[in-house]
This record gives C-alpha cells, sequence and structure tokens, in this order.
C-alpha cells in the first residue's frame, strides 16, 4: 500500500479547529456586505457540462491546461468549475433570470473551485472563490459599485492597504483594432516568444500582455497601450468609472498592460492588490465588464460585470497583518457523572441544549479529576455535577466557574438558575 494514499491530494487543504472560526467569520463579514449592496446568493452545481467553460477561440490558461475534466457514466463530458462566473451565467439563463422585471440581476456565490496549477502559498488546486455577478445592465457606476463592494469587504476583514489596477479594453470595435495593433508589434518578435505567447498570437494577443514567462521580454514594454484605440464611446465609458472611484475616495492605478486571465472580458478590467506587492502573483480579488458572454449562452444581448475574489489569499492576508480575531470556543456548561447516572446526565444536557444552552457531557465514564479538566479546558462557565444522590432526589449540584460558589439545584429549576449564571 502506498505511503500517501490515506493523505491529502496534492494542492488541497483540510479546514478544521480554530481555522473553522476565521472562515466563518470571513463568510459573515461577505454576508453582511453583499446585503448591503443587496446581491442575493446562487449556488449552482460544482461541476457543469464541459462545454459551459469552452469558448470560441478562448486563448486562457484555464481552458487550455487547468481544467479537470472526466466522463460520467453517460459518457458526458464534465468539468469541475474552474470559475464561477459561466456558470452563474448558466444559470441566469437557463431559468430565465433575463424577464425579472429589475434588472440588473445581482447574484453573489462562494465555493469550491478547481483548477490544476502550481500549488504554492495560497494557491490551490481545490480553492474557495467568493464570486459577485451583476447581470442584465451596463453602466461604468454598476462597474465602480463591484469594485467598491470588493473593497469594502477587504477593509471589513481589516485590511487597508489595497489598491485597484485597472485598464479598459473597449468595446468590441476598440478591441478589434488593438488586437491587430498588437498582432503587427509582436509578428517581428514571434520567435523571441514562449510557445504560449505563439499560440495566445494567433487567438488572442491581448493575452500575451499577461504572460509570466516573457514578461521582462523588450517588446511587451514596448507594446501599443490599449487606451491609444479607445473608440470615444468607449473613452468616456472608462472616464466615468474613474470618476465614480475618485468619488469614492477608492486608491487605483491604471495598468495599460492589465487584460486579466480570461477572455471574455469587454471594457473594465480590474485586480485589486496589496501597495507593496504590486507585480506579484498577489491579486485579492479581480474581475470586469462582460458584453457578450449571456448572448453566447442565448440570452440575448445583456452586459454583466463581475469579480472573484480567492478566499484563502484574503484570509492569509489579513492573518499576516494581524487584522483579524476570532473569540475563542468556550461552552456554557459542563455535565459531570459521578456513578451510575448517564442517563440522567444525558437527560439534563438533552433539556439545557433546547433551552439554547451551550453545553457537554463526558461520554466515557472518567474519573472526577479528568472530567474536572475537560471542563477547564472548554472554559465552561458552569459545570453541573450529577452522582447517585442528585438523582435519586431530583436535585443537581451546580458550581459557579467565576465565582467559585456551589449549591444544589431542583431539575425543574436548573434552566432557570443557569441562565441567570451565564
Amino acid at each position: 500500500m502506498s505511503d500517501n494514499k490515506f493523505q491529502l491530494p496534492r494542492g488541497t487543504q483540510d479546514i478544521y479547529g480554530e481555522d473553522i472560526s476565521y472562515w466563518q467569520k470571513m463568510e459573515e463579514i461577505i454576508r453582511k456586505q453583499c446585503n448591503l449592496y443587496g446581491y442575493k446568493e446562487i449556488r449552482t452545481p460544482i461541476f457543469e457540462h464541459t462545454e459551459v467553460f469552452l469558448g470560441e477561440n478562448d486563448s486562457s490558461d484555464m481552458v487550455n491546461k487547468e481544467m479537470y475534466n472526466f466522463k460520467d457514466g453517460g459518457n458526458r463530458d464534465l468539468t469541475l468549475r474552474p470559475e464561477g462566473t459561466k456558470g452563474v451565467i448558466r444559470a441566469f439563463v437557463e431559468h430565465k433570470m433575463y424577464g425579472y422585471p429589475d434588472m440588473p440581476v445581482k447574484l453573489f456565490y462562494m465555493g469550491p473551485m478547481f483548477r490544476y496549477d502550481r500549488p504554492q502559498k495560497g494557491r490551490y488546486r481545490q480553492f474557495n472563490q467568493l464570486g459577485i455577478e451583476a447581470i442584465g445592465a451596463k453602466s461604468p457606476l454598476l462597474d465602480v459599485e463591484t469594485i467598491a463592494l470588493g473593497y469594502a469587504i477587504v477593509k471589513e476583514m481589516g485590511i487597508n492597504n489595497l489598491v485597484i489596477l485597472i485598464n479598459s479594453l473597449g468595446d468590441n470595435e476598440s478591441r478589434r483594432n488593438y488586437r491587430e495593433a498588437l498582432k503587427q508589434h509582436f509578428k517581428p518578435h514571434l520567435n523571441d516568444l514562449c510557445a504560449d505567447c505563439k499560440r495566445r498570437y494567433q487567438q488572442n494577443p491581448l493575452r500575451i500582455l499577461d504572460c509570466k514567462v516573457d514578461k521582462n521580454h523588450p517588446s511587451l514594454a514596448q507594446a501599443p497601450k490599449c487606451r491609444d484605440y479607445l473608440n470615444k464611446e468607449s473613452q468616456q465609458y472608462f472616464d466615468t468609472v474613474i470618476k465614480g472611484l475618485d468619488d469614492l475616495n477608492i486608491p487605483y492605478e491604471i495598468d495599460d498592460r492589465l487584460v486579466r486571465g480570461l477572455d471574455y472580458y469587454t471594457n473594465t478590467v480590474y485586480e485589486a492588490v496589496p501597495k507593496d506587492e504590486k507585480g506579484q502573483q498577489a491579486t485579492v480579488f479581480g474581475g470586469g465588464q462582460y458584453d457578450g458572454l449571456v448572448e453566447s449562452f442565448g440570452g440575448g444581448m445583456l452586459a454583466g460585470v463581475g469579480f472573484g475574489l480567492g478566499m484563502e489569499r484574503l484570509l492569509d492576508l489579513a492573518k499576516e497583518q494581524n487584522k483579524i480575531t476570532v473569540e475563542e470556543e468556550k461552552i456554557d456548561v459542563y455535565v459531570i457523572s459521578l456513578g451510575e447516572v448517564d442517563t440522567y446526565s444525558s437527560k439534563i444536557t438533552e433539556l439545557l441544549r433546547n433551552n439554547g444552552i451551550r453545553t457537554e457531557m463526558d461520554y466515557q465514564k472518567r474519573s472526577l479529576k479528568a472530567q474536572f479538566k475537560s471542563a477547564d479546558r472548554y472554559k465552561a462557565k458552569v459545570i453541573v455535577i450529577v452522582g447517585e444522590n442528585e438523582y435519586s432526589n431530583n436535585i443537581v449540584q451546580i458550581k459557579d466557574t467565576t465565582s467559585k460558589t456551589q449549591e444544589n439545584v431542583k431539575y425543574e429549576k436548573l434552566v432557570e438558575k443557569i441562565k441567570s449564571i451565564i
């Protein structure tokens, strides 16, 4: 038997113990902020038909290298979701949400995503992502709102050193003109580029700007800027987005090489990174607008905008900066059993729990000393002691661990007494 048979697969993690408390606090913050901004939760399957994630001429590494694909018992091609947007768009169209009277439809989701990526600190093959999607309306103010929501979540986690890197890819006309300019620019340098960039040159030359292998190649630094190819409408749109960020005092920098890693973006694209980690793989959240995605799923010409936030990345950042704390797990009552009173102890434990009192008990008939040690480790506010004498007289002993006082209490008065202490 292999030594690794019963160990975690590479690029995954178990979340347990104190870490669960941190995750629950982060999820609570996310839900609170999403609710304030009017975003409703949606839950989609963790696997979809493979074609959901495939796009015409899609040059992204996610599609070409990183997807977990498999066939089910019916020989259908399925894929573990590598990102959340396309599954949500599929659901939006399938359930005819485009018929809702009020647009946009504003949705959020949290859950695991899967990419066959090189594991490293903060990056996993199964990772958790918050996604925000506002579908069915096109407005620079909506682009700003999604950035503001992501920024609010990160600030609520105690992180204040974030900057938004932002760019505009323009509308379809602007993007088409820019693609041609990039092809002309990179054509003399093709032999110097990596194999992936040679493929991107044919499919989507914008993705060459996002290359991690050739990022220091002179041809990238000298590449034309997308903003120089924006038509009047696209430039005005981007100017309004920038003014919106200024009005909200959200720090940003225009990054002419920012294109994002997925091919469906148009107009606004952005990434949020810590100010001291720019240029590294340090994105906390990132996204942008997508004009043609809903139509590609059969839902008509509807725009959308959204972002994905790496939950592991956000939590790691908050911990590194000592910006997040959780309350120590405590219980209200620990029930100690002495003698053959197991069923009475169990009855008391259930009575207290049914009245909203967090209660633990001993299950192993251990010594009195061992049970008191457990009560101390649990940091119980009250200890209930049940022996055969207490059972016979329908009473219990209770000890207030703060005042160190101890008294007998009748069974029917137990809940009232304990609530007066805790």
